[in-house]
């Protein structure tokens, strides 16, 4: 049986490309990077959804809230070794109203979930790794997304990496930043371009080999 590894995230780990508007294919994508290079043991799982959020109900759009996906989802992928959780891209939105620190609070809510969830081997516990998606850039808000995300995207999420690695650090939950090593492309810079999948799948690669 091949050690599973679910990637639950929002459109950067589904793998939207902003210049095309639609999906990066396989050889792009960092989570297909990242089986390729762990190899025939592992099977990585794709669990990216565009728009999704770690704990907040969209009035705009059905199905968005991950953590009541969370537990259906590991479950039927069980049983699996770990669980890759990127999310927070999303939680800036003005309409949510969140500071950086209440997205990180939903992040570590969230992880928590995933930890207590008795998808691994046996009903055990999965491990879990939080990633802090790479900072929204400042020019967002000039391009067509900044219509809808609304404003202080940029600095919510510039803040929100600094808030999980501490909150991380009490839970006992293994954690990378992305910041300052992978950007937002340079079309609505809150997107992964092809250099920056291929930048992410391989820090994760690296962080995955004192995990698994």
């Amino acid at each position: 049986m091949k050690r599973r590894i679910v990637c639950f995230g929002d459109s950067n780990t589904w793998g939207f490309d902003a210049k095309s508007l639609e999906r990066f294919p396989e050889g792009v994508r960092w989570t297909s990077l990242l089986a390729d290079r762990l190899g025939e043991e592992f099977q990585v799982v794709e669990e990216g959804l565009s728009g999704r959020t770690a704990v907040v109900d969209d009035p705009l759009f059905e199905g968005l809230n991950g953590f009541h996906y969370l537990h259906p989802c590991l479950m039927s992928h069980a049983p699996l070794e770990l669980v890759i959780i990127m999310l927070g891209t999303n939680d800036t939105k003005e309409r949510f109203s969140l500071t950086s620190f209440n997205i990180a609070q939903g992040i570590a809510r969230i992880s928590q979930k995933a930890k207590n969830t008795p998808a691994g081997l046996k009903g055990a516990f999965p491990k879990v790794l939080v990633v802090a998606p790479p900072p929204i850039g400042k020019e967002y808000y000039e391009t067509e997304v900044g219509k809808s995300m609304g404003k202080g995207c940029d600095i919510k999420s510039a803040e929100l990496s600094t808030h999980l690695e501490d909150l991380m650090g009490i839970q006992k939950t293994e954690f990378l930043d992305t910041k300052g090593t992978v950007p937002m492309n340079m079309i609505d810079f809150m997107h992964l371009d092809e250099e920056g999948h291929k930048l992410l799948a391989e820090i994760v690669y690296n962080k995955l080999k004192n995990i698994l």
